[in-house]
């Protein structure tokens, strides 16, 4: 059994008793989220969210945290115009703990 979830404008296929990580959430550590479903699947049966069956996953908030530096480096050429500038993207890490239909 497999879902499609939305969390922070992105789209994540997760399964149940998996890790992944997603745009930060506003939730503490030990928290249980429950995520919207956009599709649900499991064997042979497929089933697309819509307004009446809304399928939800809930997941387990395990950690925070900031990804890998990012170097963006703009330039201008000829002109001696240059910036180097760094970014790091925070995370929250989720344990899925259940698809619920």
């Amino acid at each position: 059994m497999y879902a499609i979830v939305k969390v922070g404008g992105k789209q994540y296929k997760v399964e149940p008793n998996t890790y992944f990580k997603a745009e930060k959430i506003d939730a503490n550590v030990g928290d249980k989220v429950e995520l919207p479903c956009l599709l649900v699947a499991d064997g042979e049966n497929v089933e697309i969210a819509t307004a009446e069956s809304c399928a939800k996953a809930v997941c387990e908030v395990l950690e925070f945290g900031k990804e890998r530096k990012i170097v963006v480096y703009k330039y201008k050429p000829k002109k001696n115009v240059r910036k180097k500038q760094g970014h790091r993207q925070p995370y929250t890490k989720l344990k899925v703990v259940s698809i619920e239909k």
